[in-house]
């Protein structure tokens, strides 16, 4: 095993001269004698010049100088043999220089050396051609003349030669093209493998490393998997491994081992022969940390294929891989660590290492080495995917902590997987608490800013996993992590454009995160991306409708619909229809706009104020302003016989339900009794003193100063008649059993409190514009809380509908039309259908009717209901 390939060539024949001894000063004049018309002084400067150039490489730059070059390449086609010969001989020891192969591969004398490969040659010449050869295919543009000249036949034909050095230059030479595709294509119809087998029983060890290596190559290629297995290959890799005498070859053994193991046939072979068995007894027991490491390569390309994968668990590879994972060289710990991944597929094997390997995995995650974090952070990514257990387990091995420190790895695989298994982790409530107490939404800030789609896409889903109660989602507005998840929308990687719809989607559970949101942008992004046939999925429409849903005011200005289950709260306002891309302005805004010729925004608020009334007598008329609310006691009196202190813990505030129009015109609260509206104008020559106090009282809310300045707080204004009807409604309508009633009591009742019953002749002669008008003038503002409005007309009226019914529990949609019209829809049972399917009927949806027959409840595809909404 230990010999070596003679390096030097035999003497020269007999006829030929002595060679010549020629120093460096010399060569110059032996250098034109190559173009001396003598055979015989030819040769001797050949043989010269060979002498000389096997001294260094300087002797071989000294003779690119002089331009020996040239007439040398000139003599490989001379007619003498030793001629031949001889300039063979230097060229083979002259294309190791780089300037050398350079100017031979702009000479092309590519066919005048391949041509010294035939048969009929002398030995000694096929040395020295194939090691030019092997010199020239070190470079791809000597490797693509070799093979376009057709070197690549008498190559493997001189694999068979039986001199030593003419197959180590053979198979050097081979092992350099085959890296190319194209080379290795044409190499498997040569049917080279058997003398490449051959050669691994040479008594050389550099012929077999080279045919070892050569195999590794072209077994990547699955006909030339199939051929070595043909020919009995694996069996002679086998016997290479169980040699201990051959260690120097079990690397490169284990190479070609694992890329035959890909295929299921030669799997099946390696495990009838008890080769696979002895392939991880010899993993699991060696000492040398590349021969491990090679092995769990092997398994690693086997693995990926699922019946490779059952095999393994049969023969019980876990332990195997489990036992590399303690092995001190780090090169092991990866390799072992991605087995493990590709074994995870398998559900026994990832039953098997919830125990044994989980814990260890947890520990590589401490490493010092940073691919070896990521390869322990990839396996347990696979092996915490569906698998609970394995996520407990994970967690209980006291992960959390350093998966948590390798987000801000700079290895943004390690970034990407640590982020996937706190994703896996997280979808257990449990470990989903111990999650956010390690201040997750901080570590995720570095991943979701990264410019890498991997990390961004796992990030996201890392987000949409662990922000899924009202703390994680605070903690991630509070510490940036809108901003760059908003950015993520904008990818054109389908997968991170997903996950971070995904991630919007679940923070948009909570008001002021969607409120956050909407700030940003977001339902513009999800509105552009939903309109695209290739850029939407079905989480950016999922989280489009969830932040409507959570911006019902935005919703029903976009959509122009409220669903039963889009539940009317305090804040709500309805501003009217905008276009898609028109931006809905904050109530806050629009209440401290100047007074507009534009559509009034209706408020609901049922909150009190929180500024107590001042003193006032039983006879004095409630004066209620935005600022403060002002009520006569003996109207608080007269509101209920019932009046007690559990009256008003019902969040409705303090109802004035005495009503008379003050001497501005502004409506205040009526009883409960009233059927209409009381009071009367004062004058318009009231006195200038008496307007400014009015507005005092009014303008208790901050709103704009000449400067443009603004007062510290702003708060919703209240509605004093509103909490009347919510508390009236609870009281009154709430108690009825049937919904059908419930709703046509309730009909009748917000008929009541906006004008009535309307005949639908009269409806042009229901002054409700002038109203309105008076109320934006004496209110000073474009809003107007909705209890405020007592001549109200179809969306007027809808909204209030809406409104208290969602107030009591009565399930009802709000849906605007053209020209000021809106509806409720209701859905009933058909009692009627009872029992004639056997099961409880179909629900039909009705419209309301709160204009010209109060009450009555009209089948949403009638025309009754088309004239009610459309005429």
């Amino acid at each position: 095993m230990g010999k070596k390939i003679k390096k030097e060539v035999e003497p020269p024949p007999k006829d030929v001269f002595d060679p010549l001894t020629i120093e460096s000063k010399k060569a110059a004049t032996v250098v034109l004698m190559l173009n001396s018309p003598e055979e015989e002084i030819l040769a001797k400067a050949c043989e010269a010049i060979y002498k000389f150039a096997l001294k260094g490489e300087e002797n071989k730059a000294s003779l690119l100088e002089l331009g020996a070059v040239e007439p040398l390449a000139k003599l490989l086609t001379h007619e003498d043999k030793i001629v031949r010969r001889n300039a063979t001989m230097i060229f083979g020891i002259l294309a190791s220089n780089n300037d050398v192969k350079k100017l031979l591969r702009e000479l092309d004398v590519m066919n005048s050396v391949i041509a010294q490969l035939a048969p009929e040659e002398e030995v000694v010449i096929h040395e020295f051609a194939s090691l030019c050869l092997a010199n020239m295919s070190v470079e791809y543009t000597g490797k693509v003349q070799i093979f376009e000249h057709g070197g690549l036949e008498p190559l493997v034909r001189l694999l068979s030669s039986p001199d030593p050095d003419v197959k180590k230059n053979s198979i050097e030479c081979i092992y350099n093209l085959v890296q190319d595709f194209q080379c290795r294509t044409s190499f498997q119809e040569l049917n080279a493998i058997p003398p490449i087998l051959e050669l691994l029983k040479s008594e050389y060890p550099v012929i077999q490393l080279l045919a070892l290596k050569t195999l590794g190559i072209i077994t990547n290629d699955k006909e030339s998997r199939n051929m070595l297995r043909e020919n009995q290959g694996l069996e002679h890799l086998i016997k290479i491994l169980e040699a201990k005498e051959l260690n120097d070859l079990h690397v490169e053994a284990l190479s070609v081992v694992a890329n035959c193991l890909q295929d299921m046939e030669s799997m099946a072979l390696t495990q009838q022969t008890g080769g696979l068995k002895k392939l991880l007894l010899f993993a699991e027991s060696s000492t040398v940390p590349d021969i491990q490491k090679n092995a769990a390569k092997a398994i690693t390309k086997a693995a990926y294929d699922p019946e490779t994968r059952k095999i393994f668990h049969e023969q019980e590879v876990e332990k195997c891989l489990v036992t590399l994972l303690g092995s001190e060289n780090d090169g092991t710990k990866i390799a072992a660590s991605q087995a493990i991944s590709a074994m995870s597929e398998h559900s026994g094997s990832k039953d098997f290492f919830n125990t044994q390997g989980i814990p260890q995995l947890v520990q590589l995650l401490k490493s010092d080495h940073e691919e070896v974090r990521e390869a322990a952070a990839l396996a347990l990514a696979n092996l915490t995917t569906c698998n609970p257990a394995n996520a407990n387990a994970a967690a209980e091995a006291d992960g959390i902590d350093p998966l948590i420190h390798i987000l801000s790895s700079k290895r943004d695989g390690a970034v990407a997987h640590a982020a996937a298994v706190l994703t896996n982790m997280a979808l257990q409530e449990p470990l989903r608490a111990s999650i956010e107490a390690h201040d997750v939404m901080h570590a995720l800030l570095g991943p979701l800013h990264s410019a890498n789609p991997q990390v961004q896409s796992r990030a996201a889903l890392a987000v949409a996993a662990t922000a899924c109660d009202l703390e994680a989602r605070a903690e991630l507005r509070l510490c940036g992590g809108l901003e760059p998840l908003v950015e993520l929308l904008h990818s054109k990687n389908d997968e991170v454009r997903r996950h971070a719809s995904q991630a919007v989607m679940v923070c948009a559970n909570d008001e002021l995160t969607a409120v956050e949101l909407c700030r940003l942008g977001v339902l513009d992004i999800l509105q552009e991306i939903n309109l695209s046939v290739s850029r939407k999925n079905k989480f950016s429409e999922a989280a489009y409708n969830k932040l409507l849903n959570n911006n019902l005011s935005l919703k029903y200005a976009q959509t122009g619909y409220l669903s039963s289950s889009n539940i009317i709260s305090d804040g709500f306002y309805d501003y009217g229809r905008i276009n898609p891309g028109t931006k809905l302005l904050p109530l806050k805004e629009l209440y401290l706009q100047e007074l507009s010729d534009h559509r009034a925004v209706l408020l609901i608020n049922s909150k009190s104020s929180e500024i107590s009334p001042p003193p006032s007598t039983e006879d004095k008329s409630s004066d209620v302003g935005y600022g403060r609310s002002i009520s006569s006691s003996s109207s608080l009196r007269r509101a209920s016989k019932e009046k007690t202190s559990s009256r008003f813990s019902t969040g409705f505030g303090s109802p004035t339900e005495d009503k008379t129009e003050s001497s501005s015109g502004r409506n205040t609260v009526l009883s409960k009794s009233a059927a209409k509206e009381k009071g009367s104008r004062k004058s318009r020559g009231k006195k200038e003193e008496e307007k400014l106090k009015e507005e005092e009282d009014v303008l208790a809310v901050p709103k704009l100063t000449g400067e443009g300045s603004l007062d510290k707080e702003w708060c919703l204004p209240p509605d004093p008649d509103f909490c009347v009807y919510v508390y009236e409604v609870t009281k009154t309508i709430l108690p009825i059993v049937n919904i059908k009633e419930q709703i046509e009591v309730l009909a009748k009742y917000v008929a009541e409190k906006m004008g009535g019953k309307l005949p639908r002749d009269r409806l042009a002669d229901f002054s409700w514009e002038l109203h309105i008008s008076e109320l934006k003038f004496q209110l000073k503002s474009n809003v107007i809380p909705i209890g405020y409005v007592k001549k109200g007309i179809f969306y007027h009226r809808a909204l209030l509908f809406k409104a208290l019914a969602d107030k009591i529990g009565v399930g009802c949609s709000l849906v605007r039309g053209e020209y000021s019209r809106a509806w409720n829809e209701v859905q009933l049972l058909n009692e009627s259908q009872r029992g004639v399917t056997g099961g409880l009927p179909q629900p039909e949806a009705y419209i309301v009717d709160l204009m010209f027959h109060p009450g009555s409840l009209m089948k949403l595809l009638s025309r009754e209901a088309d004239l009610y909404r459309f005429l």
